[in-house]
């Protein structure tokens, strides 16, 4: 039987650790004995989090960084270097939503979106790959989302980067198989974070629509996200490859299994 990972005196790197599942996470790994790097281009979240979470035992630094600039990222390793003795954890959970239609979602917008839940993946990995190899015991966790297993309507934007780390995580695990890194890779669903309210209006949707979509998806996050922060941390010390969030996201995986073409004809009923 594998051994559980022991996340006691191990440091973790979290981006979008200003709130939401970032947050619940930081605080599930706290409670555990990790110290922690946490990172987001909200500095007032940040030091909410630290707030939160800071003990005289561990070492817990903040660090205001946009995931979707290459030279942030670049130099961040060094960063989190002169503070901690170690990585043993990076946590990809940084991630913006985009909703409308192909028709309505410019190429900027796509752009945008993907330079932050796609490349911000990519890159954060790249660049603290040397540090996690340094450990004797480590592991990559990628923020993918339910639709990362299955592509709803007016989402193809968000959908698209999330299959995207989806295999970007898949194909990383089976190259890393048998190293000291290994790859989890996370799938919520309905939690209940800020990620609606603050998606991105694209440019072909008008404020008004904007709005009819957000009341439409906030009955659907209904998951507290500490309980989403504590699913996450205990899959990484089963050392899980798939991580599942809510019951909504076992019975999406199950019906796209099942029903891998016409999948989103039981789903929008459900969802109606």
């Amino acid at each position: 039987m594998t051994q559980p990972m022991r996340l006691e005196g191990r440091t973790a790197v979290i981006t979008g650790a200003a709130g939401g599942i970032g947050r619940a996470i930081a605080v599930s790994l706290v409670r555990r004995g990790c110290h922690l790097a946490l990172a987001d281009v909200d500095e007032n979240g940040l030091v909410e989090t630290a707030d939160l979470v800071r003990t005289n035992a561990l070492r817990v630094s903040t660090h205001r960084i946009d995931v979707a600039d290459r030279n942030d990222v670049a130099a961040f390793p060094d960063v989190v270097s002169a503070a901690h003795d170690s990585v043993d954890l990076l946590v990809n959970n940084a991630g913006v939503a985009l909703g409308g239609r192909f028709d309505q979602v410019s190429d900027k917008d796509f752009e945008w979106l993907f330079e932050i839940n796609f490349w911000g993946v990519v890159r954060m990995t790249r660049a603290f790959m040397p540090l996690l190899r340094a450990s004797n015991d480590a592991c990559i966790v990628n923020l993918s989302s339910v639709y990362g297993l299955v592509a709803p309507p007016e989402q193809v934007a968000y959908s698209a980067s999330k299959f995207a780390v989806r295999g970007f995580s898949e194909a990383l695990r089976h190259e890393l198989a048998g190293s000291n890194v290994a790859v989890t890779v996370v799938h919520p669903a309905g939690v209940n974070t800020m990620i609606a309210e603050k998606a991105r209006v694209p440019t072909g949707i008008s404020e008004e629509e904007m709005e009819k979509r957000r009341r439409k998806y906030r009955k659907l996050l209904r998951l507290p996200p500490e309980v989403a922060g504590e699913t996450i941390v205990t899959g990484i010390e089963r050392r899980q490859a798939r991580v599942l969030i809510g019951s909504d996201a076992k019975f999406i995986s199950l019906i796209s299994r099942l029903l891998p073409v016409s999948y989103w004809k039981v789903m929008a009923k459900q969802m109606s």
